[in-house]
Parts: C-alpha cells; structure tokens; sequence
C-alpha cells in the first residue's frame, strides 16, 4: 500500500526508540539511553526530563539520515511513552521538575482520597484510583513545589519542542492522571477538594489529533511536518499488534502477561482488575496487566532442552508460576501466592509453569466473557513469550483460539500508526491496512481434553483459596 512514511518515538524508561514506517515496512530504527531513574526504596521515583528532548532529537536525526530523502519524505511524527508519567513545568514549559514516574508512590494518600472524592465518576468508569496514579502525583507537585504553573505528560514535552510552543495532552497518556474519557472531562470536583487549580491542567485531545506542526527543521524532520497525538506505551504497542477494531484482542507475553483488546462500548469492570483506555476513534480499549508472565521461566538453564522435553505432552501436575505475594488481573487479590499441585521432575514443572501462564491467559478470557465482551478469533499474540513455538501452541490449545503472532508488535511502530493516522482520510483504519498478518498457530486437539482438565483443577485451586469469586468459577467451568 503507498502509506506515507512516519515515525514514531518511544520514549521508555531505559531509552528512547524512534522508527520510520512506510508501507508497513520499518524503514529504519535508532535508540539512545536515558540515564536510569532515581529510586529510594521509599516510594520516590524520578527522572532527569531535560534528558528526554536531547535523546530524542539524537534518535530523529538517525533515522531521518537514513531515509532516502534525508528526512523530507516524513509526513507525520507521533510520540508514545510511559503511562502515568509527569512533569512540572513554569509558565514558559520548561520542567522545573524532575520527571515524577509512573511507579512513584508520593500520591498514594492523595490517590485514596480521589478515590472516595470521585467514587461515583469511577464507578461509571468501571475503574479505580491506584496507589501509583499520576493524578495523586499531581495533587503533590500542587501541594509541596512552589513555582509549578503547569503538568505535562512525557509526549507533551517532546511535542512542544518540536512544534516550539505548548500542545494538548491526549486523552491516553491522561488517563491516570484523572481525565475523564467518557465524560471528555477532567474530574473537576476531585481536583477542586485536592486543591489543584485547573489551570496546572493541560486541554486534552483524542490520539492522532493534528497537534501542531514542525517549526524549523529539526534533526531532519523538515518544518511543517505534522505532529499527532500518540498514546501510552501499551496502548501504541496494542495497536501494532494489530488489535485494532471492536473484537480484536491481543495476549502480550512479556516479563508479565498482558491482554488488551477493542469494543465498541465501555465495559465497566465491577471487579476492578481491568481498566479501559479510549479508542482514537471513540471505541474502547479494554484491559489488563497480570503479575504472572514470562518471569515464570526467566533466568531458566538448559531451557532449549526443557522445551523440546515439554513438548511430549502435558505436565500432570497444576502450577500457577507466580513469583511473588499479590495478583491484579484477571483476579485481584493481594493474598495470592503461587503454588504447585503435586510433586514433579524439572521437566514437568517447567511444562506446568508454561502451562500455567496459559491457563491463566484462558481465565482473563473467560473474565471478558463474563463482563459481556465478544473475542474474534484468532487472539493475536505478542511478547517475547510469544516467539516459543510450544508456549504458543499450548495457549491456542488452552484458549481454543489460533494464536496469530504478530511481527511487528512494537511501541514505536504503534506511535507511527498513530503519526499515519493523523495524516490519512482514513484515519488508523486506513494506517492499520498494511500490517503484517505474521503466523497462525492453531489448538492441537490431540491435547486438548487433558488441558482443558487440567485447567478446570487450576480454577478450582484458585476458587478453594477464594481468589476468584463465584460467578468467574461458573464461567471458567462452561
């Protein structure tokens, strides 16, 4: 397809990751660190922010050099970062902050008061105040740092330099720091009893809005080239997964497992394990972060050998491989430990550990199932968990969908979808067309009947230990 060539930028935690995307091809990439946060072991967490714009504009400056018209063919640029990160900024922009980050816990108190503050607006969201959302952080820079005239989210920053004054925030990066998507609206009465002024707050604009444009050449980019509005990490990563319209799910198997999807309404979530983004073009985008994931088999010896022993058949025994005290999706439950049901050889309890992660892949499914939600089969997947051939064939066959890995499930590539987006008639749907379709791997039915037993004693595991309520037990055991 002749997509527009753009670029999309990560700004992460480690560093920063720009790539040109044309075509749904990646035309060129380029990465620079960023100086690790400051971390004291007492909830503060923080991060050079004036370390964000000079890694940038290094990385742009790459990937324009290698583009065939040294950065003049670039239609769009779009941002992506971490969810729930902040700055404090003076009246000109300038940060006079360090970056507070997404697991700064120096609003926890502020959060639990949000909490009952706007207990009503949540409930209508389906969704919590968590003890690391920025919007407590924001009502701490408010209360304990003189000289704060503003709030800015990390792509907020980056699109100020590059179009040379202030930007709207979108409505993705916003979402933890309070902002309302069903409502298009910032919790005025919250904010109002925690004594933040409206006018810290940024206006707030869906994701792959027009921000500005370039205003001088920049690290290649030449001026007037667009700047769209990104999203989160997650999100964008989302999004070059594929899982783009009403139905379309992704199970991202990373360090933990992560299932986030698109429907066409809000699915208000009573339990509060899944919270829900909005969708550029006003669907939805519901849901969750698992504490249990690839970390079940990381720092493994001899896992090639374990793989190919695994894959004679399925463990015997039932593992839930969570390495730590505490669970959030598809259950929460801060009680929850790992376990294993019986005794077993290396093998087999590596087996189970994989097996394990895939049950509980089938349990977020089956949660979505309960709340309403509709599944197109196939599940995309993504992840480095997803590059096991056995690991992928054991979760179609516990899911009973095909696993369609995605090639390209990158945050960069989703904040260039974004940046196309912007530019095209036809908005994502239109960016979305060329993605690559990547590999199908179905359920074995030869192993089929003994996981779906197994994974009926996993539910039961988890039910007796009153992890999982009454009605999700009943679903898992249709």
């Amino acid at each position: 397809m002749n997509h527009p060539v753009t670029i999309g930028i990560d700004v992460a935690t480690a560093g920063v990751r720009a790539l040109a995307v044309g075509g749904g091809t990646v035309l060129a990439s380029a990465a620079e660190p960023l100086p690790a946060p400051i971390r004291d072991g007492r909830g503060r967490s923080e991060q050079d922010a004036r370390s964000w714009w000079p890694a940038v504009k290094t990385v742009l400056a790459k990937v324009t050099g290698e583009l065939p018209g040294r950065g003049g063919e670039v239609a769009a640029v779009a941002v992506a970062a971490t969810s729930g990160t902040i700055v404090g900024v003076d009246a000109s922009g300038e940060p006079v902050t360090p970056a507070l980050m997404y697991d700064d816990r120096r609003g926890a108190e502020l959060n639990r008061k949000a909490t009952e503050l706007g207990a009503g607006r949540w409930r209508r969201l389906g969704s919590g105040v968590s003890a690391t959302a920025a919007l407590g952080r924001i009502a701490w820079l408010a209360g304990h740092v003189p000289g704060v005239a503003g709030i800015r989210h990390t792509p907020d920053l980056i699109a100020a330099e590059l179009t040379g004054g202030p930007v709207a925030a979108d409505w993705s990066h916003a979402l933890k720091s309070g902002y309302d998507p069903l409502a298009l609206e910032w919790p005025g009465e919250v904010f109002d009893a925690l004594g933040v002024p409206g006018s810290l707050l940024p206006p707030v604009v869906a994701p792959a809005t027009v921000l500005g444009k370039v205003a001088r050449p920049i690290a290649g980019l030449p001026a007037g080239c667009p700047v769209v509005a990104g999203m989160t990490d997650g999100c964008a990563g989302q999004l070059a997964a594929g899982a783009v319209t009403p139905g379309s799910f992704v199970g991202i198997l990373g360090t933990t497992y992560v299932l986030k999807g698109v429907t066409e309404e809000l699915v208000p979530d009573p339990t509060g394990a899944m919270y829900s983004h909005r969708h550029p073009d006003g669907w939805w985008l519901p849901g969750g972060a698992s504490n249990t994931g690839g970390e079940a088999v990381a720092g493994q010896e001899r896992l090639p050998e374990l793989d190919a022993a695994a894959a004679l058949g399925p463990a015997k025994v039932v593992a839930y491989p969570l390495r730590r005290k505490g669970e959030r999706f598809p259950f929460a439950s801060a009680d929850a430990e790992g376990f294993v049901s019986g005794e077993a050889d290396d093998v087999e309890l590596h087996r189970a550990r994989l097996e394990g992660v895939a049950f509980l892949e089938r349990l977020a499914l089956d949660h979505l199932r309960r709340l309403g939600v509709a599944i197109t089969d196939p599940l995309l997947a993504a992840g480095g968990g997803s590059k096991s051939p056995l690991w992928t064939r054991i979760r179609a066959t516990v899911t009973g969908l095909g696993l369609r890995v995605s090639p390209q499930a990158e945050t960069g590539y989703g904040a260039a979808l974004l940046a196309a987006a912007g530019v095209l008639p036809g908005g994502l749907t239109e960016a979305s067309a060329g993605l690559g379709r990547g590999v199908l791997v179905e359920p074995d039915e030869r192993e089929s009947a003994a996981l779906a037993e197994s994974y009926q004693r996993f539910c039961i595991e988890l039910h007796t230990r009153g992890w999982i309520d009454d009605e999700l037990f009943a679903v898992a055991q249709r």
